[in-house]
């Protein structure tokens, strides 16, 4: 990693550097993904924070990151009773303020539950469950959590899951594309079925970003892909802080 900026002040108010940004990590229920998400939020530089479902308090936290997982078992739709949870309520009002949050997998399923993101995430088009390392190209790099990559590039990390399918109607489809909203795009084959190729995508304000395959499982190169292509999510948010 670069060296140290300078100090600089966190939205709190206190001192902040790489060492002392607080990064969230949402546990629910069924959660699969905390450990190595938090394993990912450290190895960029960054303190992470397990955070608890039934609790609103954040804890000063500086963003937040919901992961992987099947939340309560994916009873009635994947996400769909995570988005009631009480800590839910502090992360809508704080992401509708400009806090960073990122949701991996099940927590992009959360966020458009919560309509924080729109669309949904629906069955596998093939019905069966999928787990591969997947080519993804970047095509927005200028949101809270993907600012150390670079428009155009491609990266590969891993993808789980059974409930991928994101879908949405063709006004809002096109107006994420219009409006460069589609942060990531399958490559080499979809997945899942995925309307659009689409992998992730952003809100309007670029704070809040949800995508399906696990960034968190590719930052160390002895796991995972057997390389560090998902580090630079966290790196991104990070410097992101940092910097602000």
């Amino acid at each position: 990693m670069t060296a140290h900026p300078s100090p600089t002040t966190t939205r709190q108010g206190g001192p902040s550097g790489l060492g002392n940004t607080r990064i969230g990590v949402i546990t629910f229920p069924g959660t699969l993904d905390d450990r190595d998400t938090q394993r990912a939020v450290r190895v960029a530089g960054a303190e992470a924070v397990p955070l608890w479902h039934r609790d609103k308090d954040l804890k000063q936290v500086d963003a937040v990151v919901l992961p992987g997982g099947f939340s309560y078992g994916d009873y009635l739709r994947a996400g769909a009773i995570s988005r009631f949870s009480p800590v839910m309520e502090t992360v809508i009002e704080q992401a509708k303020a400009g806090m960073p949050v990122l949701g991996i997998c099940n927590g992009f399923q959360v966020l458009t539950e919560s309509h924080l993101l729109p669309g949904a995430m629906l069955r596998n088009n093939h019905l069966h469950f999928i787990c591969r390392d997947q080519k993804l190209r970047v095509e927005n790099a200028d949101t809270a959590w993907t600012t150390d990559y670079t428009a155009g590039q491609e990266i590969s990390v891993p993808l789980k899951n059974i409930d991928g399918r994101y879908v949405a109607d063709e006004r809002v489809l096109d107006e994420l594309e219009a409006e460069g909203r589609v942060a990531f795009r399958y490559l080499d084959g979809n997945p899942n079925g995925s309307l659009r190729d689409i992998a992730g995508i952003t809100n309007e304000a670029g704070n809040v970003v949800g995508l399906m395959p696990h960034p968190e499982h590719a930052v160390e190169p002895l796991i995972g892909t057997g390389r560090t292509d998902g580090l630079g999510f966290f790196t991104s948010i990070l410097k992101k802080l940092v910097n602000a």
